[in-house]
């Protein structure tokens, strides 16, 4: 017999399981997405202090590339598409705000955070319409991009009127 419970048919023992849900904190609850944002965003910051700029946004796309695997291959196991313990997605796409960021202070980084999750939530156009159309692991990794996208938006906007 099957398993209805989809988190029972992973293991952070399986590397690829373990990064999808974001070293655990997707397991977390309530709020798994939030959980994941933080943790990498923690991640996040220690990374882009560690590698620069323009290193981090390379490892950043690799992220991503490696995430539509990761996601997919979970989403596979556990038998449900995009299920909310898979938050690899969320790493990569509050990685995508930080490098955006104009220092790496307290205030810009709880922003960076407070925007990713509130486009994330949200899902304004055409995020819902990518979440909800593509069913793969470019479809779970894409509507976290374009949240990023949005946040990194609104930073340059607060730079400008700064």
């Amino acid at each position: 017999m099957i398993e209805n419970n989809p988190l029972k048919r992973i293991s952070l023992k399986n590397p690829i399981h373990l990064l999808a849900v974001g070293l655990g904190s997707g397991l977390l609850r309530p709020a798994p997405g939030t959980w994941g944002s933080a943790l990498g965003t923690l991640l996040g910051v220690i990374l882009l202090v560690l590698l620069g700029t323009k290193t981090f946004l390379i490892l950043t796309a690799l992220c991503f590339v490696l995430g539509c695997y990761l996601c997919q291959k979970t989403a596979d196991d556990m038998g449900v598409h995009d299920h909310g313990a898979i938050v690899w997605d969320e790493f990569v796409g509050v990685f995508i705000v930080l490098a955006a960021i104009p220092t790496l202070s307290l205030p810009w980084i709880v922003t960076a955070f407070g925007l990713f999750r509130f486009f994330d939530i949200l899902k304004p156009f055409p995020i819902r319409f990518f979440d909800k159309k593509l069913e793969s692991g470019f479809g779970i990794m894409v509507d976290d991009v374009f949240a990023a996208i949005y946040a990194v938006g609104v930073i340059f906007l607060i730079q400008i009127w700064r």
